[in-house]
């Protein structure tokens, strides 16, 4: 156990061909460096697993360690638990035991030379995992109240025990991870309560209408696969998903007259309420207080009815008034209109909802985002149109062909040769979707 004296700090020192306060001078510059260097690459991260993983790195580097482990306080089941370890999965242990127990309870640092021959070891991790622990330094992390959190270990030195400046190091370090990976939590809540105030929203929609049951997840589905082929930021592809899930929630101000009608042609008046729903969807999100990089959600969401030759709805928009994020949803959202199920029709067939849409393309759809929604896979769209339902099974071998091809190559050929097994294949898993039942082979 360390006694943080002065002698470690004059024995790394012995032998320097620099006089001893050169030599000073020269560490302290290093060491400065260092927590520059860790510093600055943590303070950027706001993910909690990359964070871990960013700050065990440096820290293994700097302190010419063999591993790092960042342990943190499940206050429910009392265990400290290891969102990242070099070497191992998850560990979890009760947080009274160990070397890391100790720390966390005492809020004292911990510099251990000989782990065996230490009390407050707990060798069964060593059992489970056989690894052998050696050295171990091991620094509480306190959050803004002083509260310790969780603990850093550091294990087995590079030639030897850690030193006093290796304890300053961590200390150091430690209260700069505490509050970054503190932030960090703080963020992952705000983003699952964000999520799910999403859900909840999408949810209601859903309970309005069950045949529609689904439509908004299954374009949010559709929109996330296009944004990867447009190569969209991960703002926008997160901007685009939250939008698709929210582009509907106009229509709860929709009386059920008109949105559960089973005629697929409304009396005027019913159609100005029935096109009012994108606006409505702008007005209902714009109080939401999104984060800064999903602003623009609520418009994106209302523009879903908007077409290039301005002959579309709320607002009649053309061309690149609309912005792009909402070209995307509008192929998204017509196509999994038209190949679904409504009271008033049966679905459409693939190949002509393909048909259709290709023959707007630069007319009433951007063609890239045509191109884009054509490049999903024949298994992906299956995948996507069965809401992911566990009893809708496709056999390892069917799941390779049809993963090989998208539905735009099926539209244009593959899908209308009979003799073609992949063709085959996908109107057979096609029919089972639409019908709920086996088609014959």
């Amino acid at each position: 156990m360390s006694t943080f004296s002065e002698e470690t700090r004059d024995q790394r020192l012995e032998g320097s061909s620099h006089p001893a306060d050169k030599a000073e001078e020269v560490f302290e510059r290093d060491w400065l460096a260092v927590f520059y260097k860790v510093a600055l690459s943590i303070s950027r991260e706001l993910d909690l697993a990359n964070l871990l993983w960013l700050i065990m790195d440096e820290v293994r580097s700097a302190l010419r360690a063999d591993r790092c482990t960042v342990f943190l306080l499940d206050e429910e089941r009392r265990e400290l638990w290891s969102l990242a370890a070099h070497g191992e999965r998850e560990i979890r242990f009760p947080a009274d035991r160990g070397i890391a127990g100790y720390v966390l309870r005492t809020g004292r640092m911990l510099n251990i030379p000989d782990a065996y021959h230490d009390p407050h070891f707990y060798p069964e991790i060593d059992q489970k995992t056989g690894y052998r622990t050696r050295s171990i330094l091991t620094a509480p992390l306190r959050n803004r109240v002083g509260e310790v959190i969780g603990v850093f270990q550091v294990l087995n030195k590079e030639g030897g025990p850690f030193t006093r400046v290796d304890e300053l190091l961590l200390d150091a370090i430690s209260g700069l991870a505490a509050t970054q990976i503190e932030n960090a939590q703080l963020y992952a809540e705000q983003k699952r309560f964000l999520e799910g105030t999403i859900e909840a929203l999408a949810n209601t929609i859903d309970a309005r209408d069950p045949l529609t049951a689904g439509h908004s997840k299954r374009v949010a589905l559709l929109c996330v696969d296009m944004a990867q082929r447009l190569e969209l930021s991960e703002d926008e592809r997160e901007t685009l998903r939250i939008a698709a899930l929210l582009h509907d929630f106009g229509k709860i101000g929709v009386r059920d007259d008109i949105l559960l009608s089973k005629s697929d042609r409304l009396e005027p008046e019913e159609l100005i309420v029935m096109r009012d729903h994108p606006a409505r969807t702008r007005k209902i999100l714009e109080p939401i207080r999104f984060p800064k990089r999903l602003r623009d959600v609520p418009i994106v969401a209302s523009l879903h009815h908007e077409r290039l030759d301005g002959s579309g709805y709320p607002a009649g928009l053309k061309g690149e008034e609309i912005p792009f994020l909402a070209r995307i949803l509008a192929v998204a959202d017509v196509f999994d209109a038209m190949t679904s199920r409504r009271t008033y029709r049966e679905p459409m067939h693939i190949l002509q909802v393909l048909q259709q849409i290709e023959a707007g393309k630069g007319t009433l759809y951007d063609p890239r985002c045509v191109e884009a929604l054509a490049g999903i896979s024949a298994l992906r769209f299956l995948e996507i149109h069965t809401n992911g339902q566990p009893d809708f099974l496709i056999p390892e071998d069917h799941r390779a062909a049809l993963g090989a091809v998208s539905i735009g190559e099926f539209a244009r050929g593959i899908g209308r040769q009979g003799e073609n097994g992949v063709g085959r294949l996908f109107e057979h898993y096609y029919r089972v979707a639409l019908q709920g039942e086996l088609a014959d082979e």
